[in-house]
């Protein structure tokens, strides 16, 4: 059982998969949320699916296959009562025929009941396990039609148009481009496997646009068919060929046994262009061979600085699909002359078929050089000539100051075929500081993505010591949590170094070396994305990772919970499904994220986010890296992707990546230290704003005791200072202070001694006493509150004052260290004695008022007199009620 052997490990790999889909589709089409888990199959199921052909029945002999020892046959028997039961296979017995299912052979009657009743036990143990592998196997080929019947075979990645019955008309009807359309039914194998090649000559023929498009519609969806039957689709896949300007009946061109490869496919496509009548398509060039005649006059009708003109004989093709890929592009124009074309041959004295050279005005010719004869080197070549810009892009900017409304920097000069640290580190800082920002609470999948991210940086950047030792530090800290959520503040504080770990910064800003755009608005961020994530992969290969996928399967999930541009996020993940199959080693991983980066080149190459000075190419360019391009026997470009490999390898390697640029680690550091620094006096001035409404302070403060001998003893030991120092660290020890829970209690002075906030700590056996308790009165609250804040006032005018005249004293008179403390004791006393005559002044009217208002006090003046009125009208009321009862009891 060869085959069957050959498919199981692809059916355990798709089994939990496929045990998801249904335990939510139910029978019905899978919802959008499992078609990760379909692209995740899909490739698995192409490849089984060659085997369950040699293992399925051959007509007439259902439920049966053969192999060259035995003849097996689905024998259901009560399993196929159970919900989604499947059945087990059995050799069949010698006489039986397989064809007859259900009938009983000859002389089997006693042993057909034991070996039924053993199945039946068989089939109830073990049940389970067979519905499992049966389950799987009759799914398999429905699942092949239920993913692209929900998702189609192509999507908007492939530069595809997918027609529907709402823009069929649009695109077909009096269209100014020619379209070639595939009719195709999800679920037919040939489609299946005619997909890729389609998608290959879409991007193939992305140049070719603005002459022809191509266009698919899936005739198995229901709301498609009605156009399939309108334009006579009776099989699958159907290739039309519709002109431009195509009439609302016309049927179109089917192609007719139309080849399954890219190259003669292409070949079909510019015959059917050639054969196109009157009018000719507005925007698709001539294509007929040029004359010596119009080549003398081409300048005098055309405004172009470059003609190429591509000698060839009759019955190439070279010409014509290099003037197609000059389409889009200005200033330049491609014909073809053909080797017949004896006077212009011999003028330029032309000896090699194909071969191209360059006229301009005046007569000049000259032979363009390019390493292989082929149409990529051409266009290639072609595309980089001076003055050759794409269709609607403004020419480049030259470098110097670029400026807009915002940004004014100086253009960093660099070399194009190497990498800068100062791009991944710019992009790291956008990615954390920024990107990252916009998620004020990361949570659940989000944060198993942003684990991973981090993990892979910590594991494989190649930074320098203190951004690595910052990575390293995020990374422990990530991998600690055990929340399913974290902030994002809380994430800052630790890539922001608040802790001040030594030697641990990551540069804040962006400092773009080669990732930097012609304009602000070019390039930057998504280039050092690229940059980056090539990086990882190359350092992952070269310092051997245990997980080919690891770097790719981080880059996948931070683009797609994180990655700002949606769109973009979206086509990377419609590249992603289909890693699974292609990425088995490291190198793998490497070449995968390369080829990637090139469909994206060609999918937005001439897009509004193409820079003009840096246009999207297929990189490395044969200039860069000649090795990785050759030629098929056909004349067909080809990768060689061992020298891809090679000079990947070599070009993303830690020890290529270029530190021009970059800012000194002392001044990075010492920046951390600053920005550090201002923020806890930022949050202390904070805490100090938010204590000082909530702080009661005492109503009077007496001037402190004097001190015994031992405390001036103690005192003429310490440090001399000046009377301004000494208050300002009384004063600024507030500031310092911790804040105070909200449920504490407001310090108080007591009746004979000053308040804690100028109590001094005494010292007893070598530890510090700890103060007396103060009881609060919660009555006088009110009253202490709004009084203190009057008499900090009075007293710090009057020590200000003191201060002053203390400062006047001349320099050259110092006072001695006795006379200081004096003096300090004297200012004490009239701080305290002015806020004693400041308190005794003011007594009576804090008593009266205790902070309220003229309205206040006039409604609690109106109260009472009521409460008094009230009070002696009952008094009267009773005293008289009395008087009455007293006179009745007097009379008989």
């Amino acid at each position: 059982m060869p085959h069957l052997q050959r498919i199981c490990p692809h059916l355990q790999r798709i089994y939990p998969h496929l045990q998801r889909i249904c335990s939510t589709s139910r029978g019905s089409a899978p919802p959008p949320e499992d078609l990760l888990h379909l692209q995740r199959i899909y490739p698995h199921l192409q490849r089984i699916c060659p085997h369950l052909h040699r293992i399925s029945c051959s007509p007439g002999s259902a439920g049966v296959f053969r192999t060259p020892n035995a003849e097996y046959k689905l024998s259901t028997g009560t399993n196929q009562r159970r919900p989604g039961g499947g059945g087990l296979w059995r050799p069949c017995r010698r006489g039986e025929d397989p064809r007859k299912r259900g009938r009983r052979p000859e002389g089997a009657g006693p042993a057909r009941r034991r070996e039924r009743r053993l199945q039946r036990k068989m089939a109830r143990r073990g049940g389970r396990a067979t519905s499992r592998w049966s389950a799987v196997l009759s799914l398999c080929a429905c699942l092949l039609a239920a993913r692209p019947a929900r998702a189609g075979l192509y999507t908007a990645s492939d530069q595809i148009v997918l027609l529907t019955p709402d823009n069929v008309d649009g695109f077909l009807v009096n269209s100014s481009a020619a379209m070639l359309v595939e009719f195709y039914a999800s679920w037919c194998g040939h489609c299946i496997s005619f997909s890729p090649v389609y998608k290959r000559l879409s991007t193939d023929l992305k140049e070719w646009k603005p002459a022809v498009n191509l266009a698919a519609i899936d005739c198995a969806a229901e709301e498609n068919r009605k156009v399939c039957t309108h334009h006579g689709i009776k099989g699958y896949p159907t290739i039309k060929f519709f002109h431009a300007y195509s009439k609302p009946d016309s049927p179109g061109v089917s192609f007719k046994a139309f080849p399954r490869d890219v190259p003669r496919l292409r070949r079909r496509i510019i015959d059917s262009l050639e054969a196109h009548g009157e009018p000719w398509p507005p925007a698709c060039p001539p294509l007929e061979p040029a004359s010596q005649a119009e080549i003398d006059i081409f300048f005098e009708t055309n405004n172009v600085q470059h003609l190429a003109l591509i000698f060839e004989d009759d019955k190439s093709y070279l010409g014509r699909e290099v003037t197609l890929d000059l389409l889009q592009f200005e200033n330049i124009a491609v014909r073809r002359v053909l080797n017949t074309e004896g006077g212009l041959v011999s003028r330029l004295g032309v000896t090699e078929f194909p071969s191209c050279y360059l006229s301009y005005p005046g007569g000049n010719f000259t032979r363009l050089r390019v390493n292989v004869e082929a149409r990529a080197f051409y266009s290639y070549a072609l595309q980089g000539l001076p003055g050759v810009v794409r269709s609607g892009k403004p020419p480049p900017v030259s470098t110097g100051l670029r400026t807009n409304s915002t940004v004014s920097e100086t253009w960093r000069p660099f070399n194009r075929s190497r990498v800068y640290m100062a791009d991944l580190e710019s992009s790291l800082h956008y990615s954390l500081r920024l990107e990252l920002a916009s998620h004020p609470v990361i949570k659940e999948e989000a944060l198993k993505s942003l684990k991973k991210y981090i993990s892979v940086l910590a594991k494989y950047f190649p930074g320098r010591p203190m951004v690595m030792n910052s990575l390293k530090s995020l990374n422990s800290w990530l991998q600690n949590q055990t929340s399913d959520q974290i902030f994002y503040e809380a994430f800052k504080e630790i890539l922001d170094n608040t802790a001040q770990a030594p030697e641990t910064a990551l540069p804040e800003g962006v400092r773009w070396v080669g990732c930097q755009g012609s304009q602000p608005h070019f390039r930057r961020y998504p280039c050092g994305v690229w940059t980056l994530f090539h990086v990882l992969t190359v350092q992952a290969n070269n310092t051997g990772g245990s997980d080919p996928r690891e770097v790719l399967s981080a880059m996948r999930s931070y683009i797609h919970n994180f990655f700002g541009c949606r769109h973009c996020a979206e086509h990377f993940e419609n590249m992603a499904g289909e890693m699974p199959g292609e990425v088995d080693s490291l190198p793998a991983a490497v070449l995968w994220l390369w080829s990637s980066h090139n469909r994206v080149n060609n999918r937005i190459a001439g897009a509004l986010s193409e820079d003009p000075l840096f246009p999207k190419i297929q990189w490395p360019s044969p200039d860069m890296c000649p090795a990785c391009h050759a030629v098929k026997d056909n004349g067909e470009h080809k990768w060689n992707k061992d020298q891809v490999l090679s000079f990947l390898t070599s070009h993303f390697s830690s020890s290529s990546i270029l530190t021009d640029y970059l800012e000194d680690d002392g001044q990075i550091l010492g920046k951390q230290r600053e920005k550090n620094a201002r923020r806890q006096l930022d949050l202390a001035a904070q805490k100090h704003l938010e204590r000082k409404p909530r702080e009661a302070s005492n109503s009077q403060t007496p001037p402190p005791p004097a001190p015994s001998p031992g405390q001036e003893e103690e005192e003429e030991e310490e440090e001399p200072q000046d009377e301004a120092g000494a208050y300002e660290e009384e004063e600024g020890g507030e500031a310092k202070s911790s804040e105070p829970t909200p449920w504490a209690k407001p310090e108080m002075g007591g009746a004979g001694g000053r308040g804690q906030a100028h109590r001094r700590p005494s010292i007893v056996g070598g530890r510090l006493r700890p103060p007396a308790e103060d009881i609060l009165d919660l009555d006088s609250f009110v009253n202490q509150h709004f009084k203190a804040k009057a008499l900090q006032l009075a007293a710090s005018s009057r020590l200000d004052a003191g201060l002053g005249m203390a400062g006047l004293q001349p320099l050259d008179q110092p006072l001695d260290r006795h006379q200081k403390r004096l003096q300090k004791r004297e200012l004490a006393g009239q701080y305290f004695v002015g806020e004693d005559e400041l308190s005794r002044r003011g007594h009576w009217m804090s008593v009266l008022s205790i902070g309220f208002s003229k309205v206040d006090i006039s409604l609690c003046v109106i109260l009472y007199f009521l409460s008094t009125m009230c009070l002696l009208v009952m008094y009267l009321f009773f005293k008289q009620r009395l008087r009455v009862r007293r006179v009745k009891m007097a009379l008989p």
